[in-house]
């Protein structure tokens, strides 16, 4: 009997080789492994009564499955044809026009002119050749005859819209995140001056600069909670990863704890600028700690405090991946922390949920012999080959 067990990892192990190569090479196995970040759109407003509208598209978001396709950097871009570069244009119009609607009072929905160009991130210039290209349409127009600005964000597409305003180049706080469907609050135009005042009793210095705060924050959860449920599947895996080792609440407490202390720490410090580290680095690495909590729970089955530690260390590696949310923003300081924050108690919030899923999901295998060989090995094996395949694919 002791034999068979300890041939039983070795078989499993095996299984998982055989059949990642088989899935590299057909090519048929599809899952979302990382979502896109929300859909940033900046508006301008001067003192002159103009407005410059900027929406920032990724080039991914015009796949059929933009969330397994790498960035196009720089140096695929500047290889690319002229009519491949004009179809990317076209396309980028009819994205921007599909996922977002504008509205000034009293006139109604007007329909924006968009010019894009090809840029990286917040509308720069590329030019490391690793830079991520984006698609940046540009829009002017003289609102010194409308009242009121909402957007709206259309329900035909599934990105949210992050808006921000800002006048005299100053970001009004207020940042909302519009989910498909959604509107944002009426921006009182004729009164933008006095957001710089802060006359309290304006309605503008009310609606958005004190509410403001509170709806940003309260956007942000809503935002973390959908990067890990339902988008965030390599995080939700890597949770269920660190479930199946025991059910016992000291162990997965003690595990959730440190994942979530390691990723809040690299979060706030990639978020903020101190540190940066390409997606093309943290995404393989976060397929592989996918892969090796769940050979832990097959080979190691038992609980120790090397499993914290190597939870801590890829804990600070998933905290990379939910930094791409937000870390491309260049929101300032007060705003960043509200954002922050909110984004932070929102992916706690989605663990949370799975977690509790999973306990609801298992709870009727009391026998803890039946549990393993029915839930904790195959899980753990499919959760491995998952892993391995997209660890092969981003790299």
């Amino acid at each position: 009997m002791k034999q068979s067990q300890d041939k039983s990892p070795i078989w499993a192990l095996r299984l998982i080789i055989i059949l990642s190569i088989t899935l590299f090479f057909t090519g048929s196995f599809q899952l979302i492994s990382h979502p896109l970040p929300d859909l940033p759109l900046r508006s301008f407003f001067e003192a002159d009564n103009t407005v410059l509208i900027q929406i920032e598209i990724d080039t991914r978001c015009f796949s059929k499955d933009p969330e397994m396709e790498p960035y196009l950097s720089l140096e695929e871009y500047l290889l690319l044809t002229q009519t491949k570069r004009d179809q990317l244009l076209s396309q980028a119009i009819d994205y921007a026009k599909n996922t977002v609607g504008f509205s000034f009072e009293p006139a109604g929905i007007v329909q924006p002119s968009w010019m894009f160009e090809f840029t990286t991130f917040q509308s720069r210039p590329p030019m490391k050749s690793d830079d991520p290209i984006m698609l940046t349409g540009s829009w002017r127009l003289d609102f010194s005859k409308y009242n009121g600005y909402r957007v709206r964000a259309l329900p035909d597409e599934s990105l949210s819209v992050l808006v921000l305003n800002f006048y005299r180049g100053e970001l009004l706080k207020g940042i909302q995140v519009l989910f498909p469907g959604e509107s944002s609050r009426v921006l009182d135009l004729k009164n933008l001056e006095n957001s710089q005042i802060g006359d309290p009793n304006r309605e503008l210095f009310e609606k958005v600069q004190t509410s403001g705060t509170w709806n940003t924050f309260t956007g942000f959860i809503r935002a973390g909670f959908l990067h890990v449920l339902p988008l965030g599947t390599d995080h939700i895996l890597f949770l269920l990863g660190l479930f199946l080792l025991s059910r016992n609440w000291s162990p997965l407490l003690w595990q959730i704890s440190l994942f979530t202390a390691a990723h809040t720490i690299t979060l706030g410090l990639t978020t903020t600028g101190f540190i940066q580290v390409s997606s093309s680095v943290v995404e393989p690495i976060i397929a592989g700690s996918i892969i090796v909590i769940a050979l832990e729970n097959i080979f190691y089955p038992k609980y120790s405090h090397w499993r914290l530690a190597v939870v801590f260390i890829f804990g600070l590696i998933h905290g990379l991946g939910f930094a791409s949310a937000l870390g491309n923003l260049a929101l300032p300081k007060t705003a960043l922390l509200t954002s922050l924050f909110g984004f932070n108690i929102g992916v706690e919030i989605g663990q949370f949920v799975v977690i509790v899923l999973a306990f609801l999901a298992t709870a009727w295998i009391r026998n803890e012999s039946s549990y393993r060989k029915l839930v904790i090995v195959p899980g753990s094996i499919l959760i491995a080959l998952i892993g391995s395949y997209w660890m092969i694919q981003r790299i």
